[in-house]
């Protein structure tokens, strides 16, 4: 026995030794975790059981069979993050620069199918160089399952991706049908297609971090949701965005206790939007001042900044938040906003996380470049997704809350639950003053009529009574209510049941 718990010891040690000393040089030289390492940081200390630590590659062409490392290049297991059973793989670039073979994909797979089975959260941290070629096809097939069960673990667990090293080619499909993708600044990125291709196949010089890198994905394609600055900062917010989300769809997200009164007034709210309706205000103030200690977790705050979306709590629970940002284009939405507040609609629909809408929505951007890139389809997507959705909603009209974009953002005809105005909503087709220009166009030129058609509009129809009239909106509240108002509105939803027609599938206008 003693000879062969040695033996076990030594293949342990090899195991964790990965690519060896010099590799795990190279990755630190970068500024790069090894896979083991970026699995302590993520998991509570002592909580992680690796799986399949022996397993190797079977593969025998072009000489590959002469170096087979155990683990081959991926560690997989669960452990527990804030005391809650997570799932995980963090591929390891110093065995076979992380590439994926045939062996390496069925650990992924292995630990998807549990985490599925017992309804516990997926993590993936991908660092890897895509598929391993020496396999040919099998690799390209391992790929294929993980993508199958990426599909069926979506809206059964959350899937939450770390991008910390290249991920690229077919490799970028996996992240890309997960909920969220974290990446790391200037060591993670992310193309199907190289810059070396791109400059064959267009003429384009493009470097990798232009192309693919954490910025980029961050702020112009919305690829990924947030980027950090190095792999801690990276697995800690990771750790964070875990304590919002329930662990499947079978679960409630965790609640949390808080000193933080459900009924505590916020008498700044009463001046936060100013007396002239084309001065901007920061919508972050209002979310910040109504959330549970001001704890706020923002996802894709780089991107479509004229949406805000993430998650907080109201008298403990998670809420997904949605708000319309006056700083940034007014609050229109766009064909960027649209998406991105669409994706998060329908995660927290999934999770059965109660969603919050703060709106301010002059109506959709207008343009050629809006109308020629699709601007309806992608509107449309933001719509759908809120008529669909059956967990509570609660809405607060802020400001403005214009034509069509009034119906899209959670309005009472969509099955909002709840929709407060505050003093200062208009509810209207459009603003009061092209309101007036189009009904009396042959006014125009007559300041003075223009002005008292454009008063009289105002007093009509821009002010949330004519809304409340119709019950279109349940109360006209106190700004300084408003965190109370919410919280009192999400107890009563605790129980909602609501479920649409039955259908194999809806067919969202993608």
């Amino acid at each position: 026995m003693p000879n062969i718990l040695r033996q076990l010891e030594e293949k342990r040690a090899a195991a964790r030794l990965g690519g060896g000393k010099k590799r795990i040089e190279q990755q630190h030289a970068k500024g790069k975790l090894t896979a083991r390492e970026r699995l302590d940081v993520l998991f509570d200390p002592g909580s992680f059981e690796e799986w399949d630590m022996f397993v190797e590659h079977r593969s025998h062409d072009f000489g590959i069979d002469e170096t087979k490392i155990p683990g081959d290049g991926v560690v997989t297991g669960h452990g527990t993050v804030n005391g809650r059973l997570v799932f995980a793989f963090s591929q390891d670039f110093t065995v076979f620069g992380g590439a994926l073979s045939e062996a390496h994909a069925e650990k992924i797979c292995k630990i998807m199918d549990k985490a599925m089975l017992v309804g516990a959260p997926l993590v993936g941290l991908n660092d890897s160089g895509g598929a391993r070629i020496q396999e040919g096809v099998a690799s390209l097939a391992g790929y294929a399952e993980v993508f199958q069960r990426n599909v069926d673990a979506s809206g059964v667990v959350p899937q939450i991706s770390a991008v910390m090293g290249p991920c690229a080619g077919g490799a970028v499909y996996s992240p890309a049908m997960t909920d969220f993708i974290f990446m790391v600044k200037d060591s993670s990125y992310m193309f199907v297609t190289g810059p070396d291709v791109v400059k064959t196949v267009t003429h384009e010089n493009v470097t990798h971090e232009e192309l693919g890198g954490a910025l980029t994905h961050s702020s112009k394609s919305g690829v990924a949701d947030c980027a950090f600055d190095n792999d801690v900062e990276t697995l800690l917010q990771l750790r964070r965005l875990l304590d919002f989300l329930p662990s499947s769809n079978r679960a409630k997200a965790p609640t949390k206790r808080t000193a933080d009164p459900a009924d505590r007034a916020e008498p700044s709210l009463d001046t936060l939007v100013p007396a002239n309706a084309n001065q901007p205000y920061d919508m972050h103030e209002l979310i910040q001042k109504v959330v549970d200690e001001g704890d706020f977790f923002e996802i894709g705050p780089a991107f479509a900044r004229n949406i805000i979306v993430g998650f907080a709590r109201m008298d403990g629970a998670t809420v997904g938040i949605v708000a319309n940002q006056p700083l940034v284009l007014a609050g229109c939405l766009d064909i960027d906003s649209s998406r991105k507040a669409a994706r998060f609609v329908r995660f927290c629909d999934c999770f059965d996380i109660p969603i919050v809408t703060f709106v301010d929505v002059p109506g959709f951007l207008p343009g050629t470049a809006q109308e020629y890139g699709a601007i309806i389809k992608h509107g449309a997507k933001l719509l759908f997704a809120y008529a669909e959705a059956t967990v509570p909603k609660v809405t607060v009209i802020t400001r403005k809350a214009y034509g069509g974009a009034y119906d899209v953002m959670s309005s009472k005809h969509i099955r909002g639950d709840v929709n407060y105005a505050w003093p200062s909503a208009e509810i209207a087709v459009m603003g009061p003053k092209g309101a007036v220009e189009i009904i009396f166009r042959s006014d125009i030129g007559d300041e003075k009529k223009i002005a008292a058609r454009t008063e009289e509009y105002r007093d009509k129809f821009a002010n949330p009574f004519v809304a409340g009239a119709r019950g279109f909106v349940d109360d006209v509240i106190a700004p300084r209510d408003t965190r109370a108002r919410i919280c009192r509105s999400l107890a009563m939803l605790r129980d909602k049941k609501l479920e649409n027609p039955r259908k194999k599938h809806d067919n969202i206008p993608l």
